[in-house]
């Protein structure tokens, strides 16, 4: 009936009163020498010591225990609930309140924890929007400024400083362009426009489109051996477009300045899916920084980075597009041997 890591307010009430009954009774007996007067005035004894006993309970245990899963519920109870919670549910022990407790106490703790994190990474992501958005707009006022006070009649620089303003205004509106992309597929108002088409047509247009700068580098891009014939997936044609763009273009930055390669590859999953990867020779990614390279404006390497331009938000706007097709992207790297970016699509038809 009873367990001892299990019993219940009503229980332990019960058992307290019997003991005390039965303690009674045997006195009575021994006095009295009549089992009659003995059982008559120990089951009067056990109901009033229970009565009494589970008031004091109710009193002093059952209505702290209430008051702390009003606290943690941090909810006012209808009457329909009290009466339920009352009359019906089977009372906890105190061993099952204490796990509630600790549990909810756990649990407060973890988002206590993820508050603390967010406020860090908030913090982070305000000051590094702060600086992303201050370095162009300081070169523009700069231009403008040193224009204004009389260069603009100066042939040799008027031309150039202009020139310089326009990169700068460019470079804000890509960081404008990419901070509404990413607020878009964050809230998900961004629709994905799902399509069968074959990836290596993609692959091979991403680096014809960035030829220009692969080629300055002297960086081969191609497509792995073994992964010519042709895959179909079903995804947002564009958007695969624009995570492929990203990818191959970090790896053309980032990579080796010369005798650089960047390889896609393609693997057909399960039947199901397409495993597609893209693959560098570069300095490679260290293990402290791979958690946290696909969020918003952080940076590996800082100065490196800001001198190779972009807006800081291509790898975090790659995982989100990656994310809205139910699928995750991943990274592999090793310092001085490279690194590699994957992710799946669903196989098309």
């Amino acid at each position: 009936m009873f367990h001892k890591k299990n019993i219940t307010p009503i229980q332990l009430s019960v058992l307290i009163a019997l003991i005390f009954a039965v303690c009674f009774s045997i006195g009575i007996f021994y006095f009295s020498n009549s089992l009659i007067i003995c059982f008559f005035l120990g089951g009067i004894t056990f109901i009033l010591s229970l009565i009494l006993i589970h008031y004091l309970f109710d009193m002093y245990v059952n209505r702290q225990i209430k008051l702390i899963y009003k606290f943690i519920s941090q909810t006012k109870a209808s009457k329909r609930e009290e009466f339920y919670f009352k009359n019906i549910l089977p009372p906890k022990s105190i061993e099952e309140a204490q796990l509630d407790v600790e549990k909810w106490a756990h649990q407060q703790k973890r988002e206590f924890e993820t508050l603390q994190q967010n406020e860090v990474f908030r913090k982070e992501f305000l000051q590094n929007l702060s600086h992303e958005l201050k370095t162009p707009i300081f070169s523009i006022q700069g231009y403008v400024e040193t224009l204004l006070n009389g260069a603009v009649y100066n042939n040799e620089v008027n031309m150039r400083f202009l020139q310089n303003a326009v990169k700068n205004i460019e470079r804000l509106v890509c960081l404008v362009d990419d901070l509404d992309e990413i607020s878009k597929l964050e809230s998900g108002e961004l629709q994905l426009n799902y399509s069968n088409f074959i990836i290596q047509d993609i692959i091979k247009e991403v680096f014809e489109e960035l030829s220009f700068k692969s080629n300055e580098k002297q960086v081969i891009c191609s497509v792995k051996k073994g992964c010519e014939l042709p895959l179909i997936v079903y995804a947002d044609k564009e958007k695969i477009r624009q995570v492929l763009i990203n990818l191959v273009d970090n790896a053309i930055k980032y990579g080796k300045s010369s005798e650089g390669i960047v390889e896609a590859s393609f693997y057909k999953v399960n039947n199901k899916e397409v495993l597609i990867e893209i693959t560098d020779n570069g300095s490679g990614i260290a293990e402290d920084h791979k958690i946290r390279i696909f969020e918003r404006f952080y940076r590996t390497d800082s100065a490196r980075s800001r001198k190779e331009g972009g807006s800081g938000l291509g790898l975090a706007i790659c995982k989100h597009i990656i994310e809205a097709h139910q699928q995750i992207i991943h990274v592999r790297s090793t310092v001085d041997v490279g690194t590699t970016f994957g992710f799946s699509l669903t196989l098309g038809k």
